[in-house]
Formats: structure tokens, C-alpha cells, sequence
């Protein structure tokens, strides 16, 4: 009899723990529901409150502030932290419980709603962090990048070869960059392997080679212990970005890409880009496939100015598509646009990252991808040859882009875009649509399965 009393007691406390874990769950979830509430709230106040202090200012009063007005992103945060804010559920309430999709779309519009426009503006772009300090190369974060931080509340970093002296030097910075930032910011380098290689080239970390040494081993495995083994060091170092793997395919004698690519047609590029993208993913680092809808055909080199390819859209579906589809469907975060002309996708030499009949209707619809879409560097000479800086990053965003990445003059791009949403040549909808997908991705982490 003792024992069944005490098998009786375990099952009670097992029913108990799980009775508390589904009101927790509640608590949370129901929080969710109200933080667009209360920070839309709480930033009318701060604005109320920074109007009153204007005001005093004006009149000669002297009031001596004695705390930080917090921002937007603050408020998320703290009514995130705090479940035993709020009343219990009614148990009688029988509500089906969201799914991790539900709950991460709750907490993704929330941190919208509460957003001013111009920070959601600069959410939209990726750069340098010289573009927005004015220092020739920056190798610290500290006072400088702060206040560039608090002024451009850009999306994220890039950081190049320049920028990493050691590995204490460079995770202190990326530290107090992610520290100095109202928002969460993407942490991103060019990470490939062999040639491109920021952080193994600066001897940090080993070298797991190029993309054609890859795929010569003959084993898509050595691709995905690739992935891992260059997601771990990443991570480690604060990176939650690499622009990789290069999805193109080296289909022309002479093609720009070199060694980059894992091979000459579909059928050998799409093991080893699916198996690279699935170790980075499982490795806690976003992976970007580049460079849509693939540059492999052309011998030209759009950093330097225009290039073009001749294939057509049916030569695309049969091959480079192929490629790219299977990585997205192992889990790629991100696309990249490339500049190349492809006028069998166009009809003209319009640079594919600002043509919306390849952002948009073979990317995001006949692709079905619906991860970020990011422009190659927008301080390229086939972009920076023929449209100014503003010019190119409306376009791009009006072609279905949702990250703007390093413009050759970002302030001149960030005030284009800025006010293209203020005179609604960009619609702000359009915008938040673009926000979502980012903090998606930012956010995953923080919906507990």
C-alpha cells in the first residue's frame, strides 16, 4: 500500500509540474499580447516627457535628468523578462495554446509596433561600421561607435579583414557593438572558405578551404563538417551571419567565380550548397546562398563594372535554380541578389538585385522563398556606375529586397529611403513587411518549443 501511495503522490507531483508549466506558458503568451500595448504607450509617454523637457528648456528651467529615456526596444524587452506582471489566466479559459509560429509573429509585431519610422529605415540596411562612424578602419567599438549606433539604428555589421587584429580584439568589439545597439543587430562577414576567408585568413581560425577542394574530396559530408566547423568558430567570435555558401554554378570557361564554386552544373553543386548550409544553420549562424540567380556564366566582375550572361530563364530553371531551391529548403535564412544583367530574366541589363521580375516573381514567388532577401554590396561599380547612392536603394526595396547592404554613400541612401516612405513612393507596410522577415530571424531564439 505504501508503494501505490507513493506512485500516487509522484503522479500528482508530475501533474502538478505540468499544470504549472502549461499557466507559465499562458502567462507568457498573454504578455505577448499586450507589449504592443504597453510600449506604444510607454513610447507616447517618453515622447510626452521629452516634449515637457523641451518646453522647460526653452523657459529657462534647469531639471537635471537622473535616468536614460528608455527606447522602444527597451520596453519589449523588460515586459519579455516579466511574466508575473500580469493576473493568471481564468482556468477555465481552454484556449488552444499558439504554436512557436504564432508566438514568434506575436513578439516579431510587437517590436514593430513600437518602432519610430527612421529606426525602422535603418533596420533595413547592413554596412560597414565606417559608413556610419567616419573612421578610415575601425579596429575598437567604443565611444564613436556608440553614437553612430544611437543615431543610425542600422540592421547590422559587416565586418572585413581590416577590422580583425586578434581574437580578443575582434570579440571585444563585436561585444560592445551588440551592447551599444538599441535593436538586435546581424553580425555578418564573407566566410566561404579557401580565398574568401576574413577570419581564417587573419589566423584566427583554420582554413576548411575552398569550394572546389570541397567538392573534389567527392563526399558532400566534408562540405557539412565545413559548415560546422565554420559556424562553431563564428559563433564563438559573436558572428551570427556568413555570407555563404556560393550557390553559383562555374558553368563558362574563365568564369569570375573561380574556385568559389563547387562545380560546373547542378547535379554537383547541390549536395555539397545543401550540406554547407545545413552545418551552418545547426550551428546557430544564419547562412546567406549567393549570388541569385548566379553570376557562374559571366567572365566580368560586377565589383568592377557591368556584367552580364546570356542564358536563359529556361537554362536557369534547368540549373542555377536547382541549386538555390535546395538550399532554401535546407534552411538558408538569407538570399543574396546579385548586379549581374540578365536580360533573358529582364529583358533589358537592369542588375538583377533592383529587377522586381527576379526579387520578386522568380525569388519570392516561383522560388517560394520567404527568408530574407539581401542586394550584393550596393558600393559595387555595376551599381555605383550608373545610379546614385539613394536611387539604388529605393529601387532595390522597391524591387523586393528587404536588407540594403553597404551603399556607397549611406546617409545619402538611408534620407532616400526615408523619405520615399514619407512621400509613399515606399509604403510603410511594405516596410514592416521586410522587418518581419529580419526579426524573424532575430527573434527565433526567443520562442521556446
Amino acid at each position: 500500500m505504501k508503494g501505490e501511495r507513493e506512485q500516487a503522490q509522484s503522479r500528482e507531483e508530475l501533474l502538478a509540474e505540468k499544470r504549472e508549466a502549461r499557466r507559465r506558458r499562458r502567462l507568457r503568451n498573454q504578455i505577448v499580447s499586450y507589449v504592443l500595448v504597453v510600449a506604444l504607450i510607454a513610447a507616447a509617454a517618453a515622447g510626452i516627457a521629452a516634449g515637457v523637457g523641451r518646453l522647460m528648456d526653452k523657459s529657462g528651467e534647469n531639471v537635471e535628468a537622473t535616468t536614460e529615456e528608455p527606447t522602444p526596444q527597451d520596453v519589449v524587452e523588460n515586459i519579455l523578462g516579466t511574466e508575473e506582471t500580469l493576473v493568471e489566466p481564468d482556468p477555465m479559459d481552454m484556449t488552444e495554446e499558439p504554436t512557436p509560429e504564432q508566438k514568434l509573429d506575436e513578439i516579431v509585431d510587437a517590436a514593430i509596433g513600437v518602432m519610430p519610422l527612421e529606426d525602422k529605415v535603418a533596420g533595413l540596411f547592413l554596412v560597414t561600421p565606417e559608413s556610419i562612424t567616419g573612421v578610415n578602419t575601425v579596429v575598437q567599438a567604443g565611444e564613436g561607435t556608440k553614437e553612430a549606433l544611437s543615431r543610425y539604428r542600422v540592421g547590422g555589421i559587416l565586418y572585413f579583414a581590416g577590422n580583425i587584429q586578434s581574437k580578443e580584439q575582434l570579440t571585444q568589439m563585436i561585444d560592445n557593438t551588440v551592447l551599444y545597439s538599441s535593436y538586435p543587430l546581424f553580425i555578418g562577414v564573407d566566410e566561404e572558405g579557401g580565398s574568401v576567408s576574413r577570419v581564417s585568413k587573419a589566423g584566427l581560425a583554420e582554413n576548411v578551404g575552398s569550394a572546389r577542394e570541397i567538392a573534389a574530396a567527392g563526399d558532400p559530408d566534408s562540405a557539412y563538417q565545413a559548415g560546422v566547423t565554420v559556424g562553431g568558430y563564428l559563433s564563438e567570435l559573436g558572428f551570427n551571419l556568413d555570407f555563404a555558401p556560393v550557390a553559383d554554378i562555374a558553368n563558362v570557361e574563365g568564369s569570375v567565380l573561380g574556385d568559389r564554386a563547387y562545380g560546373a552544373d547542378a547535379a554537383s553543386v547541390t549536395p555539397y550548397v545543401t550540406a554547407m548550409t545545413e552545418g551552418l544553420q545547426e550551428s546557430g549562424v544564419s547562412a546567406c546562398l549567393k549570388h541569385f540567380p548566379g553570376i557562374g556564366s559571366s567572365t566580368a566582375d560586377t565589383h568592377e563594372g557591368m556584367a552580364s550572361t546570356d542564358r536563359t530563364l529556361e537554362e536557369f530553371r534547368a540549373e542555377e535554380f536547382t541549386v538555390f531551391q535546395a538550399g532554401i529548403d535546407a534552411g538558408a535564412d538569407m538570399v543574396m541578389v546579385s548586379h549581374i544583367g540578365a536580360p533573358g530574366l529582364t529583358g533589358d541589363n537592369t542588375p538583377c538585385s533592383l529587377s522586381p521580375a527576379v526579387v520578386t516573381d522568380l525569388l519570392r514567388n516561383e522560388l517560394g522563398f520567404d527568408g530574407v532577401v539581401i542586394t550584393d554590396a550596393l558600393n559595387m561599380n555595376a551599381i555605383t556606375d550608373y545610379y546614385e547612392s539613394g536611387d539604388a536603394a529605393v529601387r532595390a526595396l522597391r524591387a523586393g529586397c528587404d536588407m540594403l547592404l553597404m551603399p556607397e554613400n549611406f546617409e545619402e541612401a538611408y534620407n532616400a529611403v526615408l523619405q520615399a516612405v514619407q512621400d509613399g513612393t515606399i509604403s510603410e507596410e511594405r516596410v514592416n513587411d521586410s522587418l518581419r522577415r529580419i526579426y524573424r530571424i532575430k527573434y527565433a531564439d526567443r520562442v521556446e518549443e
